[in-house]
């Protein structure tokens, strides 16, 4: 491996292998490492080393990740041998809570297809109103309120966490726990103990709900759930609850982050901005949230898998029981995909990007995530048009630690 990409900050062994994950460049907090650049220049697929001291391949192109991400003979199966888990913390929580994500099929499917239907795009597209009625209302509260605001506890986590909850079947008043224990589920540097203590809290939690459910269903996803698949012996409480806090967890940590970082990246591009702010074309606005999808790609520690078979890909060979890492966030800069990468520009047709990822595992909830992105991206900056940050950029804290990309905390005014 070159001496370039080491001093890019990717760390090589004496065998020249680079160290991953890899950091952002100091000042540069929206784009990939400059590590991840220098190895996608190199070839479509490396050898990294990770924190077990397991050597996956690691794949930087779009075209090769969209053709493994689709390829039957790649796993998302967590317990397999070979399978380059985040971290032991991460491995424990996987193990413990093994969800249809972290399954092939069939059993994959099955599980997945019970729970497909409330996030069809007709479905989330009729809750679209109440949506606007949550973005309006917290938009409200905040500009009747003392400023500055901490654009992420005001706005950004509630808009995606109320929504979650209203169509699981979570009290929001619950809040508080759920939210504070998500952040040990996405913190990279959580001991196994800490990410075991989260989870049993929520499993014990949506437990007890679904229990609730069961004695008296209501018309949400969990009751529904429950009645039809539980009490018909198609699905257990234990995996209803796990489906629960998966669909939980990742229904609101998600797209709170991409609500608070895609307007921190906006404010960063005041032309991009102002074009937001000027239209109400739903197009234009549902294209900006493509864009900076793309941009963004919020998850930046990688989509895993490992190889069923030997695989010939990118002029390398993956061989069976080899792991394999997607680094999305470089796919998405892939100059071969899109025209100047590195820029955003909400006019650009972003939509061949692999943030959802691709192929049978690609997120379930991106309906939802795009109508929720799409309410708040055309509703807050015409709402709230003097909105700026209150503190200077390089004191607000990202989360370099975190499984999911975003700030900690986003201080605005208006």
């Amino acid at each position: 491996m070159s001496l370039h990409i080491a001093d890019s900050g990717a760390p090589a062994q004496p065998d020249g292998i680079p160290d991953y994950p890899m950091p952002r460049a100091a000042g540069c907090p929206f784009d990939p490492a400059p590590a991840l650049r220098d190895l996608r220049a190199e070839a479509p697929l490396v050898k990294v080393r990770t924190w077990d001291g397991s050597t996956p391949w690691l794949v930087t192109r779009h075209a090769e990740q969209r053709a493994l991400l689709a390829d039957r003979r790649i796993s998302a199966d967590v317990t397999r041998p070979g399978y380059p888990h985040v971290t032991a913390a991460s491995r424990e929580r996987r193990l413990r809570t093994r969800a249809f994500i972290g399954m092939d099929d069939p059993e994959h499917a099955r599980l997945r297809r019970m729970v497909t239907a409330p996030f069809a795009i007709k479905r989330v597209e009729a809750l679209r109103p109440a949506i606007q009625r949550i973005v309006d209302r917290l938009i409200d509260d905040m500009l009747a309120g003392p400023k500055p605001v901490d654009l992420v506890q005001a706005f950004a986590l509630p808009v995606p966490s109320l929504v979650i909850c209203e169509l699981l079947g979570v009290p929001y008043a619950d809040h508080d726990f759920f939210q504070r224990n998500t952040r040990v589920l996405v913190n990279r540097d959580q001991p196994p103990e800490a990410m075991r203590e989260a989870v049993d809290a929520l499993i014990d939690y949506l437990e007890r709900l679904v229990a609730e459910k069961l004695a008296h269903p209501a018309a949400d996803l969990l009751s529904k759930l429950g009645v039809e698949q539980v009490r018909r012996g198609e699905l257990t409480a234990h995996e209803l609850a796990v489906t629960g806090m998966l669909l939980l967890v990742a229904g609101h940590e998600t797209t709170a982050n991409m609500i608070a970082l895609g307007t921190l990246a906006l404010l960063e591009h005041p032309d991009q901005l102002a074009a937001l702010r000027a239209t109400d074309d739903p197009k234009l606005i549902a294209g900006a949230v493509e864009e900076l999808l793309r941009y963004l790609s919020i998850v930046h520690s990688g989509r895993r898998r490992v190889a069923l078979e030997d695989i010939e890909i990118g002029g390398r060979v993956i061989h069976a029981g080899d792991g394999v890492i997607m680094a999305n966030e470089v796919a998405n800069r892939d100059e071969d995909v899109f025209t100047d990468p590195d820029r955003l520009d909400v006019h650009r047709d972003a939509r061949g990007h692999v943030a959802f990822g691709f192929g049978v595992h690609q997120c379930l909830g991106q309906p939802l995530a795009r109508v929720e992105l799409q309410v708040v991206y055309g509703t807050l900056y015409r709402r709230v048009p003097g909105l700026r940050l209150a503190v200077d950029r390089d004191q607000v804290p990202f989360k370099h630690d975190g499984l999911i990309y975003g700030v900690y905390e986003l201080p605005v005014t208006w």
